[in-house]
């Protein structure tokens, strides 16, 4: 590995063409007053050509994205390349290092973009995030994971009436997608805002690498490169035909007690179907749960214990969007 470069912001007219730079992008002050740095990997390739953005980690514990980004970065030579990617391994550096899915002021970053610049501490780092990273890019490729105690499939949100997010969705070849357009302060949407073609991906689970989700995903992620023409003739491949969810939602206990929930991941269940059983410590059934709709788990709980308004199954309703006319 080369020189790792410590600034203020990310100067691509700066960085060489045909070569990989190391960078730590400084950030906010912690509380011993040092500069909280992020690390961002920038593969500037030989030829012109756009700028596309792979974050992870923007949980602290939500590794499998990371495994794709250094992965990607040892695939892709220079030399091949029509533009640049930035590879952003980790974002949220303090829920990283705590192994926590929050920052370290107990605020889910993911939750607080655009951020703030005077506001809270979750709030300028957010902002910094935005300002310094987010806007250099031409695209986005989010990578995520499920929380602890969930699990997910591999299955991607994104604004399913752009045919541009559309397109990319499809290429990273997952189980599952989602139509989602909300504007929920995450990266993606904050991104959408700031007209930033962006996906969401979920790969998996936390605090874990788990190598058959990577590997799929590093391979989508070439896929989209493709599509975009940071990399020339490379020849796509025919998605395996994702299931399409028109929208999504969590279904959430109504008591307090040992949670079972049933169904396996991407499996589909019909409206009424029973999908949890909840019983008390002394393991009598206190409650059984039903499928409010007929469709099909994006992910589940996996923790037993739950108290009233956790979260049990996240319910993917099948049906498409109709798309906008494409756009240049």
């Amino acid at each position: 590995m080369g020189t790792v470069i410590r600034c203020e912001q990310i100067d691509l007219d700066a960085l060489p063409k045909n070569h990989i730079s190391f960078l730590r992008i400084v950030t906010i002050a912690n509380g011993v007053g040092d500069l909280i740095s992020i690390p961002a990997i920038v593969v500037k390739g030989k030829y012109e050509g756009k700028t596309i953005g792979l974050t992870a980690a923007i949980h602290g514990n939500e590794l499998n994205g990371v495994s794709v980004i250094h992965r990607i970065i040892k695939h892709v030579k220079p030399s091949q390349l029509h533009g640049t990617i930035i590879g952003v391994p980790v974002l949220n550096i303090p829920g990283f290092l705590l192994g926590q899915r929050e920052f370290n002021d107990g605020r889910d970053l993911n939750r607080v973009m655009p951020g703030k610049k005077r506001g809270k501490p979750a709030e300028q780092y957010a902002y910094q995030i935005k300002e310094k990273l987010l806007k250099k890019f031409d695209y986005l490729i989010d990578l995520h994971t499920a929380s602890f105690g969930r699990i997910n499939t591999l299955y991607v949100r994104a604004d399913l009436t752009s045919p541009l997010q559309r397109a990319m969705s499809l290429l990273m070849n997952p189980q599952i997608i989602v139509h989602n357009n909300t504007n929920d302060g995450t990266f993606r949407n904050t991104a959408s805002a700031l007209n930033i073609p962006a996906i969401t991906v979920e790969v998996g689970n936390p605090h874990i690498f788990q190598e058959r989700l990577i590997e799929s995903s590093t391979n989508g992620v070439i896929q989209i490169f493709g599509h975009l023409g940071l990399l020339k003739d490379l020849e796509l491949q025919e998605s395996s035909k994702p299931v399409i969810c028109s929208r999504s939602y969590w279904m959430h206990t109504k008591k307090g007690g040992l949670l079972e929930v049933a169904p396996k991941l991407a499996e589909h269940v019909d409206k009424d179907q029973l999908i949890a059983i909840q019983s008390d410590l002394f393991g009598k059934t206190i409650h059984k749960y039903k499928s409010l709709e007929g469709g099909i788990v994006v992910g589940k709980s996996i923790n037993p214990v739950a108290q009233a308004g956790d979260r049990i199954l996240h319910l993917g309703i099948i049906g498409d969007v109709t798309t906008e006319s494409p756009s240049v």
